[in-house]
């Protein structure tokens, strides 16, 4: 095994180029004392582990004068990760740790890639400052990552989770009898955002050498264009008066509130605080995102504009309201392309808010047409780009955002975080599937080589129609039916993207097919039909992907997707993980030696993250999980 950098250094407190590194902080424990073990201070690689005394300092002094030694690397096999000095964490999939490993990394790291053997993640400020809104500390972040990491965590990811954190809270937006106060930390800091043309043409006057009057309209823009220069911006403005609304949530009536719904809930309102009330709660498909919606409403107290992604995403949610709230039927308004009823509680699908005409959007008011006191986000990481700037000018709003991951796949994760806020909760899927809140799911990716035909097609077709050919090979008819036939009382979905594929499959199986095109009013009694039982089988389009509750759905097989969508692999699985008696099971069907199986790999990076392994299969060999 390689030494780890920097053991056959001189330990004179120096690295390679002459830089003096840090003195390491001190680390508080459970139980009392302290200990310096965040690295060795002269080591870029150092390990966590405390440095062992030198019995006799003579000696010490001594090597210097001698020969170099070759010092033993301080090295722990036992351990699963590997912490590199570009931030990337690499993690052995098949570790006995592995596990413990995940969760430990799960609240400071995104995952990158997840092969089968060895899992990349990377430490990034957005998800460093997630962490230290969630109430992590910079310490914490050493600590959690470092006791698994055999080889120690190198010194420049030290500095730079200490940069990182050490920019979060130092510029702080705050109200006083005037208006909107920006207050950094120090008078360089402001004088340098004075100098950033960014950030210089949003900044009013100065108050005095560390703050900055700020215009309420441009509240977002500024924290946007903060964002973008590295600085997040802890918001402490508070929010303006709204029309007010009471109602209570039927606890206790036909269903239980869960500890972690309410705690979401209270976390996000932060008992008044005025940093509370903007934010981001993650919690996974079927662990009753929408209940805590409803809970952050009547915590709030005020009227509310609801934004889901699409009318029966609607129809759920004023079907929710209905069953656990007393909110009467006539407060609760709805806002799609059938109907425009403004309520005190208005339900509304981002495609028409962010419907575009003469190059203007004329449904954008919808926003001010009552002086709502939050506007919730459902499924917020599909945030169309329209609503984006809207919600730049709703600061003083209440913001909610809901989803069950922050993945974006158009790399706008900050924008998330400087408009709706930070994460505020969030709870592992595992964790709540070893709770019985969700069901287990087994995955199996089953490869189907292509026809002779078919593979000639993708042979001299160009790259942007291969993966389409490959996506939509009808070899895959058979394997799909062979599946639904080895269990035929599971009720079954069967998930697409390219519609005349999803229509060759849904005569072949004799079941119904629900596409975009499918009016409101059939997909309702389809999808009722499913949770009823009376029917077993459904093939969907991308319809299928979105915010849709069928609770009896226990298999659902895959059939094609957009490219590498991590957001539609997990919507996907998420369609099967409302409570049930038994094992749920996610088939994910690609043609083999294709682009589409490399863009399978990319899917399943998210459930990766959250613990799910996928068995691999080849057409010919068993295709059960």
């Amino acid at each position: 095994m390689y030494p780890a950098r920097g053991a056959t250094r001189a330990t004179d407190g120096r690295n390679r180029r002459g830089a003096t590194a840090p003195p390491s902080p001190p680390v508080d424990r459970p139980g009392g004392g302290e200990t310096r073990a965040l690295r060795h201070a002269s080591d870029d690689g150092g390990s966590l582990l405390p440095r062992p005394p030198s019995p006799d300092p003579r000696r010490r002094s001594s090597t210097r004068r001698g020969p170099r030694p070759r010092l033993t690397p301080l090295f722990s096999p036992d351990h699963p990760l590997i912490v590199q000095s570009d931030g990337s964490i690499l993690v052995d999939a098949h570790h006995p740790r592995y596990d413990e490993a995940r969760e430990a990394l799960a609240p400071y790291a995104e995952l990158v890639t997840a092969p089968e053997h060895v899992h990349t993640y990377r430490l990034s400020p957005i998800s460093v400052w997630n962490a230290l809104a969630l109430g992590r500390t910079a310490t914490d972040v050493k600590i959690d990552v470092g006791r698994f990491a055999q080889h120690g965590i190198p010194g420049v990811v030290l500095s730079n989770v200490d940069g990182w954190a050490s920019r979060y809270g130092r510029i702080r937006l705050e109200a006083d009898d005037v208006g909107l106060v920006l207050r950094c930390a120090d008078p360089l800091m402001a004088r340098e955002l004075a100098t950033v043309p960014a950030t210089a043409k949003l900044l009013g006057e100065p108050v005095d050498d560390t703050s900055f009057r700020i215009d309420p309209l441009y509240r977002g823009e500024i924290k946007w264009a903060l964002i973008k220069h590295g600085y997040p911006v802890e918001d402490a403005a508070g929010f303006a008066d709204a029309e007010p609304i009471a109602f209570r949530v039927r606890d206790g009536e036909g269903f239980a509130v869960r500890d972690y719904q309410r705690a979401a809930a209270e976390t996000f309102a932060a008992a008044g605080a005025s940093t509370g009330g903007h934010g981001v709660i993650v919690l996974p498909c079927g662990a009753g995102k929408t209940l805590v919606g409803l809970l952050t409403m009547q915590r709030v107290g005020a009227s509310t504009l609801i934004l889901a992604t699409s009318t029966a995403a609607v129809e759920q949610w004023r079907q929710e309201i209905r069953a656990r709230t007393d909110i009467p039927d006539d407060m609760v308004g709805t806002y799609t392309g059938a109907k425009k009823d403004i309520r005190p509680i208005t339900i509304a699908t981002y495609s028409v808010v962010s419907l575009r005409r003469g190059g203007v959007f004329p449904h954008l008011s919808l926003f001010r047409a009552r002086s709502f006191g939050l506007v919730v986000y459902d499924e917020v990481h599909l945030l169309p780009a329209p609503v984006f700037r809207m919600t730049a000018s709703l600061q003083a709003v209440r913001r909610l955002g809901l989803t069950a991951t922050l993945v974006r796949e158009d790399g706008k994760a900050d924008d998330v975080y400087a408009l709706i806020g930070p994460k505020r909760y969030d709870v592992p899927w595992k964790v709540l599937e070893k709770r019985a809140f969700i069901a287990g799911v087994e995955c199996c990716e089953v490869r189907v080589p292509l026809d002779a035909f078919t593979r000639a097609r993708y042979a001299n077709a160009d790259l942007n129609q291969r993966f389409r050919i490959a996506a939509s090979s009808p070899a895959k008819d058979a394997v799909v039916a062979e599946l639904l036939a080895r269990t035929p009382d599971r009720p079954a979905l069967v998930l697409g993207v390219y519609v005349d594929q999803l229509e060759r499959l849904a005569l072949a199986l004799d079941c119904p097919l629900i596409t975009g095109d499918t009016p409101n009013a059939k997909r309702e009694v389809l999808y009722t039909a499913f949770r009823k039982g009376e029917l077993k089988r459904l093939v969907l389009s991308r319809v299928g992907s979105l915010a849709l509750d069928l609770p009896s759905a226990s298999l659902a097989i895959e059939v094609s997707g957009t490219f590498g969508s991590r957001q539609e692999e997990a919507q996907r699985v998420g369609r099967l993980l409302r409570p049930k008696d038994d094992v749920s099971l996610f088939f994910t069907v690609v043609s083999t030696d294709t682009n589409e199986q490399d863009a399978a790999l990319r899917r399943q990076r998210f459930l990766a993250e959250q613990g799910y392994r996928y068995t691999v299969e080849d057409v010919g060999a068993p295709v059960a999980p």
